[in-house]
């Protein structure tokens, strides 16, 4: 994993009109908490945070922040943005303990979606349910993202967190909801109705086919049901 640095500098003073100030200024504020050092007030570039978030990487790696020529080991934690504007208004980062698990959400991958059964024999278009995995894992074992393997996927099942290859080391945290999909199959409702009406023009055509291949032939008329009006007047005639 390739190590991520970034530069922070001491926050001396706090409060909203201080931050107000500082964002005018080119500056994020954040704070670095965690451990046995206590929570400390920091100041970011603004314009390299924002190039830095825009990075999937940066959300779910160990981060090297030098701060004053010292360097710490931090995750990102939070990210506060601005409801319209691309501003940061307030960033958190933990310190870790590189002998201590750490609970993190990791990017969910997916690939080989084109050769699943779904895709290639019926039809169906992927929906990935989960874009991203609650783990449990050391500092040292945290992978950037996990890679789902979606080659055996067809319509008749959904692929679940348990099924999930996890690296080593790599533990999936447990939710209430037991065992969440992860990806499913759905064939899309256009297709579902083409194969219903080909095999309704099918049926139909049988039906239609049936008599001829059995060479049946259609049945005659009865002769009182032939020219029904023609036959009586015959009878009148000879009455007379």
């Amino acid at each position: 994993m390739a190590t991520i640095e970034f530069t922070a500098f001491p926050r001396a003073t706090e409060g909203r009109g201080a931050s107000r100030r500082m964002r005018r200024s080119g500056k994020a504020p954040g704070i670095v908490y965690g451990g046995p050092t206590p929570p400390q007030p920091i100041e970011l570039d603004h314009n390299a945070l924002i190039h830095a978030l825009r990075n999937e990487v940066f959300h779910s790696s160990i981060l090297t922040m030098k701060v004053d020529g010292a360097s710490t080991q931090v995750l990102l934690r939070d990210v506060q943005m601005h409801p319209f504007r691309n501003e940061v208004l307030h960033v958190d980062f933990q310190r870790i303990d590189p002998s201590r698990k750490i609970h993190m959400k990791v990017p969910l991958h997916f690939v080989n979606e084109a050769m699943s059964p779904a895709v290639k024999t019926q039809g169906a278009i992927i929906s990935h349910v989960m874009t991203e995995i609650d783990i449990m894992c050391l500092p040292k074992d945290l992978p950037e993202f996990i890679e789902v393997d979606l080659s055996q996927l067809d319509t008749a099942h959904s692929l679940h967190v348990s099924g999930v290859k996890l690296p080593a080391g790599v533990a999936a945290v447990s939710h209430r909801t037991g065992d969440p999909v992860v990806a499913t199959a759905v064939v899309p409702k256009a297709v579902v109705e083409t194969e219903e009406v080909a095999a309704e023009g099918e049926a139909v055509a049988g039906v239609v086919a049936a008599p001829a291949a059995e060479g049946a032939k259609p049945a005659e008329a009865k002769p009182e049901e032939k020219g029904g009006k023609k036959e009586a007047g015959g009878d009148d005639k000879k009455k007379k």
